[in-house]
């Protein structure tokens, strides 16, 4: 399953720092930890699915290397998103 377009337009709502901002480093982590936890249910039922596991880690490189550019450049901003997201650092 796939994130559906309603949870899309209600996290870029969410995280969106202007009416037109669908690219800032706040609302791709965002839309990326939304596809991890849907993955994270997937597996929960398809213990064996190694293909999408390995698509599951580059995923979260690709989000640690966000939230690791995002805590280079602006640590507030960095420490409310990891809040508001509920992720461990």
């Amino acid at each position: 399953m796939a994130v559906t377009k309603e949870t899309i337009s209600s996290i870029l709502k969410k995280f969106q720092r202007t009416d037109l901002d669908t690219g800032s480093s706040e609302v791709q982590v965002a839309l990326i930890t939304a596809r991890i936890n849907e993955l994270t249910g997937h597996f929960k039922t398809h213990k064996k699915d190694v293909h999408s596991q390995r698509g599951l880690i580059t995923i979260v490189n690709r989000r640690r290397k966000l939230l690791d550019y995002l805590k280079r450049t602006d640590v507030k901003r960095y420490e409310s998103l990891i809040k508001e997201l509920d992720i461990r650092k």
